[in-house]
């Protein structure tokens, strides 16, 4: 079986280290973009988009932004399946007309999400899940269209339209890239929430929010039946 081709496009300012996550994740052949240093794919020729964390806003006035916005949004329209994580996730809500803004609190740590229906991204997940999650930032307004998959009290954590997911949870993470990310948090969320998440950090905690990482073998499936001319599940036209 040929391997998927899929394009990441890295948005995080440590690059390697989440570069080395999605590929350890993603069962495919990854071909890498580093989305800060306005480094996007010239054309379209690929199985599927993967869009990664960062520590920007949708909404910064930087250069690279607007760039990576549109070429997801023609990704989009062409038809490539695509899936945003954290970052990405509110990149690809902008992108389908949605809106990101600033959040009142600071989400870190191990949290449980709830998702709804029977999407097949979802699909060995189950209702209620533990995720590792850090943002302050959240889809305020779903794109036209778009299907709410999951959420929580801080809001929406997933949602679907076409051959399209965002989620806002870290399912790539491993325990290391946990800590180093809450520790660089210190400034942002103060130290005392810093070391109560870190202190949460554990084999235990990990183990339990690795149900969460069904979703790239189900993003990968969905890519090839699309890829192989299959008609990608039932919502694909949605």
């Amino acid at each position: 079986m040929t391997r998927l081709r899929l394009a990441l496009l890295n948005a995080a300012h440590d690059g390697a280290n989440t570069a080395r996550n999605f590929r350890r994740e993603l069962d495919a052949d990854l071909v890498e973009f580093d989305a800060n240093a306005q480094q996007l794919p010239e054309h379209f020729d690929f199985d599927g988009v993967v869009i990664t964390g960062s520590r920007s806003s949708v909404y910064w006035d930087e250069a690279w932004i607007p760039p990576l916005i549109e070429w997801t949004a023609e990704a989009a329209e062409r038809g490539l399946p695509i899936l945003g994580v954290c970052y990405g996730h509110q990149v690809l809500a902008e992108a389908l007309g949605g809106r990101v803004g600033g959040m009142d609190d600071f989400e870190i740590g191990y949290n449980r999400v709830r998702h709804r229906g029977d999407d097949e991204l979802f699909a060995g997940v189950g209702e209620e899940f533990t995720v590792f999650t850090t943002h302050g930032d959240a889809v305020v307004d779903l794109p036209p269209g778009a299907e709410l998959l999951a959420e929580n009290e801080f809001g929406v954590h997933a949602f679907r339209k076409g051959h399209t997911w965002g989620v806002q949870f870290h399912p790539e993470y491993d325990v290391e890239t946990a800590r180093e990310v809450t520790e660089g948090k210190r400034e942002r969320i103060g130290d005392a929430k810093v070391d109560a998440v870190l202190a949460d950090i554990s084999p235990e905690r990990y183990d339990a929010a690795c149900e969460a990482k069904t979703l790239f073998d189900n993003f990968t499936a969905y890519c090839r039946r699309v890829r192989d001319g299959g008609d990608g599940g039932a919502e694909a036209e949605a």
